[in-house]
């Protein structure tokens, strides 16, 4: 069974981003560890009870920020990173004055944020070595 939860059990969250960004596609650790996680809403995806990913959800202003987003290898294909990313608009849904969510997807993954709804904005943009590209969608 899958579940995702609010948490703020921050040190599983940042073993999930560690195993993904850092251990699979070489982000440094300067550039994933940051100071927003304590003012940051966290999602926790767990499967069975085993933790497989998570999403950091930043309020600024009227923009809900979703950044972080990270699921194990051994979960991708499920439907899993799709479940993430609806749980984390419908957070921001329920926030008063949050009319947006951004994001700066990796380009690979531009296709799964545009099947969510996202629209790709502005150029292309390296963050941590990585081509990326910004996305909004309106609620």
């Amino acid at each position: 069974m899958t579940l995702i939860t609010e948490t703020r059990d921050i040190a599983t969250c940042r073993a999930l981003r560690r195993t993904v960004f850092i251990e699979e596609q070489g982000v440094s650790e300067a550039d994933e560890v940051d100071d927003k996680d304590d003012d940051a809403i966290h999602l926790l995806a767990t499967q069975n009870g085993k933790p497989v990913g998570s999403a950091r959800l930043l309020v600024m202003g009227d923009t809900g920020k979703v950044g972080r987003v990270c699921v194990l290898a051994e979960a991708r294909g499920t439907g899993l990173g799709a479940n993430l990313m609806q749980a984390a608009v419908a957070r921001f849904r329920s926030v008063p004055g949050v009319t947006k969510v951004k994001l700066g997807a990796q380009t690979h993954a531009l296709g799964f944020y545009e099947r969510l709804g996202f629209t790709a904005i502005g150029p292309e943009f390296d963050d941590a070595g990585i081509p990326h590209r910004e996305m909004v969608l309106t609620l």
